[in-house]
């Protein structure tokens, strides 16, 4: 199984449109969290045939115009602020918050746990469990200086292999393989 895993979109449907082109014949999708608005779930769900997997970002703000956009999408699950199930034979569980799922990670309870808000991919081991921050769709990240531009980026995990390739999406709008330097 091919698992997409996306964060921090921010209602940059223009990089989210790129990303899903990507990731179209994955099997299934972990989006985890900062939608912003509505009309994300639309995109997300026209985009991506398969079954998407979403949990609530700290800028989700219209919780209840997001929950029911996702009624109208078969292929939509929202699970609130944690999603947890086991793919493919795999413990799965995501979280928005890095400080958070960290912590959730390092428990050992899941074979991978998945999170985004601070808008810098990281793929990190703690024991049996791999952490992955898919980085931000959005291609920004913050800090008390002000916004930096980083890389729109996204992960695609295989559960059969237990094996996770990062990409990015570049200034022409073309999906290229990513790790970050360091």
């Amino acid at each position: 199984m091919h698992l997409a895993i996306l964060s921090d979109i921010h209602d940059n449907v223009w990089k989210l449109a790129t990303a899903l082109a990507h990731v179209r014949d994955c099997d299934a999708m972990i989006c985890c969290g900062d939608l912003c608005s509505p009309f994300v779930i639309d995109e997300l769900a026209n985009g991506f045939p398969h079954d998407i997997h979403i949990v609530f970002g700290n800028n989700d703000a219209d919780l209840f115009r997001i929950t029911n956009k996702t009624r109208i999408h078969t292929n939509v699950h929202l699970h609130g602020e944690f999603f947890e199930a086991d793919l493919d034979g795999l413990r799965i569980a995501a979280n928005h918050f890095d400080y958070l799922a960290r912590p959730i990670a390092q428990a050992g309870l899941h074979d991978v746990v998945c999170f985004g808000h601070n808008h810098v991919f990281g793929i990190t081991r703690y024991g049996r469990t791999l952490a992955i921050n898919p980085g931000p769709i959005m291609g920004a990240k913050f800090t008390p200086y002000g916004r930096v531009d980083v890389p729109p980026t996204f992960v695609v995990f295989d559960t059969a292999t237990r094996t996770e390739d990062g990409f990015q999406i570049d200034a022409d709008d073309r999906v290229v393989a990513y790790r970050p330097a360091g």
